[in-house]
């Protein structure tokens, strides 16, 4: 069977992000997944249990400081010449912010096709995407090239296949071209109780309705009490209720978890594209009309700060 290359995306609090896992339980489908780790020094090795557990047949490791000193171009260039050398069955990577800059940018290297936000790929390379609020759905396939797809995270359940991988090490070269825009300074999050917004299977999320930022501590409650993430719509990020990096939106975070908690969000539809996906979508809003109705799978027609109290209560009874 043919090699799939399944970039792998990690954080340095969270560790193989959930998503790497998702992909590689879908590239079993496509062929053996080989997972491609592009970073520091040392940064294959912190990885390798959870990547085997896995399934990755092979680990690519292209570690060097030039990696994590500048933007994605040494990684969309390392990962073109690999592409290049080995002619896998098809690249997969995360629709995140990144997945989605390295994917483009390999796209044009190679000059072949890309498909973004997919949420399933069948074993011919034909990708199911959801478009205009989870009310089309589309089938597409790449027409140039292998299949080059960045898969929606939370669309695919992980499931472990230990494997025994073999590493191989990369060679890191990079033109100037590549260089030309250089990190100089992070900032690392502190790391909080809770669950990373796009790796969470509960998300507890809050809009213009919640009212100002204090009353957002309602929303926290709620989420701390199910073990979620909180999210905010643009609107109340826009209003100051809650900082961006929490942004559910076309222009913040896409989410997927199995359930989904919208308080005081009315539904436009730069939201609903960042959340769409979610298995159960439960509604608190006063506004029978909002728009968000027409996706949710229980929906409350009433006063959140009437509402959720009640549900906070009676979640504690039942867990005693």
């Amino acid at each position: 069977m043919a090699e799939v290359l399944v970039v792998v995306e990690a954080t340095q609090a969270f560790g193989v992000k959930k998503v790497t896992l998702e992909l590689l339980t879908a590239a079993r489908e496509l062929g053996e997944p080989s997972a491609v780790v592009l970073g520091g020094p040392g940064a294959a090795a912190a990885m390798t249990d959870k990547l085997a557990e896995y399934g990755a047949r092979k680990i690519y490791a292209a570690e060097a400081e030039e990696i994590n000193g500048y933007l994605v171009a040494p990684k969309a260039a390392v990962l073109a010449k690999l592409v290049q050398s080995v002619a896998p069955a098809a690249v997969l990577l995360a629709s995140s912010q990144e997945g989605k800059e390295i994917a483009g940018r390999l796209a044009v290297k190679l000059g072949n096709g890309l498909l973004t936000d997919v949420v399933d790929l069948d074993a011919s390379g034909v990708a199911t995407q959801v478009v205009f609020a989870d009310s089309i759905i589309v089938k597409s396939k790449v027409s140039k090239g292998i299949p080059l797809v960045t898969v929606r995270p939370n669309a695919v359940t992980p499931v472990p296949a230990p494997a025994t991988p073999i590493r191989e090490e990369l060679t890191v070269e990079l033109s100037e071209a590549d260089k030309l825009a250089k990190v100089v300074d992070r900032v690392a999050e502190q790391k909080g109780a809770r669950p990373e917004l796009t790796e969470a299977s509960i998300v507890v999320a809050g809009g213009r309705g919640v009212g100002d930022a204090d009353s957002f501590k309602l929303v926290e409650e709620l989420a701390d009490l199910l073990g979620a993430a909180v999210g905010a719509s643009r609107a109340a990020v826009d209003s100051g209720f809650y900082p961006h990096q929490f942004q559910v939106g076309q222009t913040g975070k896409t989410v997927s978890p199995q359930l989904y908690i919208a308080l005081g969000i009315s539904g436009a539809i730069q939201h609903l594209a960042g959340m769409q996906t979610s298995k159960t979508i439960i509604t608190v809003n006063k506004d029978e009309e909002a728009p968000i109705f027409g996706l949710t799978d229980f929906g409350v027609v009433g006063d959140l700060f009437k509402v959720v109290p009640q549900a906070i209560e009676e979640i504690r009874r039942r867990k005693g």
